[in-house]
């Protein structure tokens, strides 16, 4: 983390997007604070705030793919946020992720290019992500 500009990342290191976003930021030159909230879980107060500084509600956090919403039937409209919020902190992985924290705002980086907006500096290009996708040219502008 840098003094000035700290990033704050909430990880799950078994999710690819989640490991692009950590690699673009450390790519960047930060030493960013790591959440890995699946193993550490979720306060009630944590997801209200993250949500709020997000703008995101409950439902538009959960994860509905590679997660038990479905065996835990949250994809059902008339679960509310308050019962999504529950599940959420009884099972973290159905936050969606990663959520990354800086000076320039908190966003769930979906996709993982989301989070050059929350950085006051870019990865050297060329930059690609673990796919090979490229993300940043040779001129460190950003493609796509």
């Amino acid at each position: 983390m840098t003094a000035h500009f700290p990033v704050v990342i909430h990880h799950n290191p078994d999710c690819g997007t989640s490991r692009n976003v950590l690699a673009i930021i450390e790519a960047a030159g930060y030493s960013p604070v790591v959440i890995d909230y699946v193993r550490e879980g979720w306060t009630r107060a944590q997801l209200m705030a993250l949500f709020a500084a997000a703008g995101v509600s409950a439902r538009e956090a959960l994860r509905e793919t590679k997660s038990p919403a479905v065996e835990l039937g949250l994809l059902a409209g008339e679960i509310n946020d308050e019962g999504l919020i529950a599940a959420m902190m009884e099972h973290p992985v159905l936050v969606n992720r990663p959520i990354v924290a800086t000076p320039r705002g908190v966003r769930l980086c979906r996709p993982s290019e989301l989070v050059l907006d929350l950085l006051d500096r870019w990865p050297t290009g060329p930059f690609a992500k673990e796919d090979g996708v490229l993300l940043i040219d040779a001129d460190g502008r950003r493609v796509g």
